[in-house]
């Protein structure tokens, strides 16, 4: 049977992955040590999502490993050399807030276990396509330059601008100010380039808008639309951080970002970049994600706005799916933004209710 080996197995788009290659006949093996719950407290835990993983599939084998450790991410490719089918990368710290906190951890997890994996794949299964989930934070705040216009509830730029329909790859990284986050994943991302173009390997980058789905751990550093919906059900306060609420992010579901990287396993080239997202299909400002939360759980979010945005934080983005769709014309995406809210509200409310009471 083939092996899959999925970073970050209990998050978002490795949980998403990891179920979308057993289905398809894989073996899977997990890289999974929870820091998650290190960097953003229990609450935002994958415990419980590698633990559903192995309850429902004996083709889901969870290590505990830590991508930092080289030897041992040497030594799971050496053990399934041969067999190797896909390497799928999904692990990292994601927060700018974070990696201001902890520059040398959030630089260890996101470029260091980003090279050790390479390196492993590059000695035991150079053919095999190497996808990485990288991050329009790589593009640092160099968005922020556009010439957006301010209407009621969002900011958006005018129709006849070459981003209009998104941003895509010709779009600088240079110039600008990332965050420290946004440092890590744009060496990752361009190591995996290397690799790609220096090696032949074929490796892939896609640099995600906003990842999100039923399954996000949301905290408040991280996963916005989920833990929008958390706290609009259960009435804890949200803090907007500046653009008076009317900066804009697409929304891409995690099935449609996975079906993407099957996409890419079947025709893979090196050194291919991508920028994904919910495009003009599926975006919303601040604002707009709080109405339609607010519509949805049929009840108010308690919010306030800060002035003070984060740095290095866009003020719109919308990303060109264009090239992808040339490239693997047989993808699009299948969820809105709505269907997304919806599905994250009436996969969780119960759950998220229950913690009300025990208050």
């Amino acid at each position: 049977m083939p092996v899959a080996i999925i970073t970050g197995s209990g998050g978002l788009i490795g949980s998403e992955s990891s179920t979308h290659f057993i289905q398809a006949g894989y073996d899977v093996i997990g890289l999974e040590n929870d820091m998650r719950a290190r960097f953003f407290g229990e609450a935002a835990s994958t415990a419980s999502t590698t633990e559903r993983l192995q309850k429902s599939f004996s083709e889901f084998h969870s290590l505990d490993l830590d991508i930092r450790d080289a030897d041992g991410v040497m030594d799971v490719f050496a053990r399934h050399a041969g067999a190797i089918d896909v390497v799928v990368h999904t692990a990292a710290q994601p927060s700018h807030d974070w990696a201001a906190s902890a520059p040398q951890i959030d630089f260890g997890v996101n470029a260091n276990g980003t090279l050790n994996l390479l390196e492993a794949a590059r000695s035991h299964c150079p053919d095999t396509p190497f996808i990485f989930c990288s991050t329009n934070k790589v593009y640092g705040d160099l968005p922020n330059s556009l010439p957006l216009i301010e209407g009621e509830e969002r900011l958006e730029l005018p129709r006849d601008h070459r981003y209009w329909q998104g941003i895509d790859t010709t779009m600088s990284i240079d110039a600008s100010m990332h965050s420290l986050f946004g440092v890590s994943k744009a060496a990752a991302d361009l190591m995996v380039q290397e690799y790609g173009r220096y090696f032949g390997m074929p490796t892939v980058c896609f640099r995600g808008g906003c990842l999100t789905g039923p399954n996000h751990s949301g905290a408040q550093l991280h996963g916005f639309l989920s833990y929008l919906m958390r706290c609009t059900v259960t009435g804890d306060p949200y803090t907007v951080f500046g653009y008076d609420g009317k900066q804009v992010r697409d929304n891409i579901h995690s099935a449609d970002l996975v079906r993407a990287f099957a996409a890419f396993q079947r025709n893979p080239t090196p050194a291919a970049v991508y920028n994904i997202g919910g495009g003009r299909a599926s975006n919303c400002s601040m604002l707009e994600a709080i109405g339609l939360c607010e519509a949805i759980a049929g009840r108010d979010l308690r919010w306030t706005l800060s002035d003070t945005n984060r740095a290095g934080d866009h003020r719109w983005w919308i990303s060109d799916l264009g090239p992808f769709k040339a490239d693997y014309p047989d993808w699009d995406l299948e969820y809105d933004l709505e269907t997304i809210l919806r599905e994250i509200y009436e996969h969780n409310v119960e759950r998220w209710t229950s913690t009300i009471a025990t208050r």
